[in-house]
């Protein structure tokens, strides 16, 4: 079983602490699943500088297969954060090397190795999902905060094997666009609701998973980890339920630490 991060990577720097890690939506996702022992690559872009060695020493550290990224002249990706007591706050977004990224020939072929691929927005490959699909790759997209705000969400959501998004609680409005999802042509559609647990829709009928309660130090990879746990649930066979429950588990270890994985 092997799962490729597509797309966006960075650096996320919090200056006021002094810290900073290797990151992006795939790259978090496919680290925890890799601490689970499911064989991942990443494929995406840094610059020649400090920040793209860090990139690769984190992701030679679990394993994470390197050879689709790729080092261009300039700048790695840099997102400046903040903490408002234990939630991130994103402050601005120096795109870098990440601004004009786009697969080669030989990343497409790579990538259809494998089993599934996640992606987000930013990995701007929404018009090639398709062709991966055709090939037999599962698309896992992470929609996050932004399904209301990009027009391209529905051409997306068609091309979707595994939908994650985020809302706030269970109401009638995440209901029926987990529903709208689905019959747009999505596969399985997944809610994180923060501190009220998760929604997952099948289009036969809605699971809910409860939070489970944490020390929270920061919020940064919540999302990220718990698309790890409970696509690890999907490549081990499991059902719904515990698919959510292992997605929920492995968020919960996670905003216990600073570091995303």
């Amino acid at each position: 079983m092997k799962i490729a991060a597509v797309g966006f990577c960075c650096i996320d720097e919090y200056k006021e602490l002094g810290r900073r890690y290797p990151t992006g939506n795939g790259v978090d996702c496919v680290i925890n699943l890799a601490k689970k022992g499911i064989s991942a690559s990443v494929v995406s872009a840094v610059g020649n500088d400090e920040y793209g060695k860090e990139m690769f020493e984190v992701l030679k550290h679990y394993g994470i297969d390197a050879s689709h990224l790729h080092v261009r002249e300039g700048k790695t990706s840099l997102m400046e954060m903040g903490l408002n007591g234990n939630d991130r706050v994103h402050l601005y977004n120096h795109r870098g090397v990440m601004a004009d990224f786009a697969l080669t020939p030989e990343d497409v072929a790579f990538i259809k190795q494998h089993e599934y691929l996640h992606t987000d927005y930013d990995g701007r490959i929404a018009p090639q999902l398709q062709e991966f699909r055709k090939a037999g790759v599962k698309v896992i997209f992470d929609f996050s905060v932004h399904y209301q705000k990009r027009e391209n969400t529905d051409a997306i959501m068609k091309e979707t094997d595994y939908a994650f998004l985020s809302y706030e609680r269970r109401d009638s409005f995440i209901e029926d666009y987990l529903r709208r999802a689905k019959a747009l042509g999505a596969g399985i559609v997944t809610a994180t609701l923060g501190e009220n647990g998760s929604l997952c829709y099948d289009g036969e009928r809605f699971y809910e998973q409860p939070a489970i309660p944490a020390e929270v130090v920061n919020t940064v990879g919540a999302g990220d980890s718990f698309v790890a746990g409970f696509m690890y649930g999907v490549m081990q066979g499991w059902d719904i339920p515990r698919c959510l429950y292992s997605g929920t588990e492995t968020a919960n270890a996670i905003v216990q630490k600073f570091e995303p994985y």
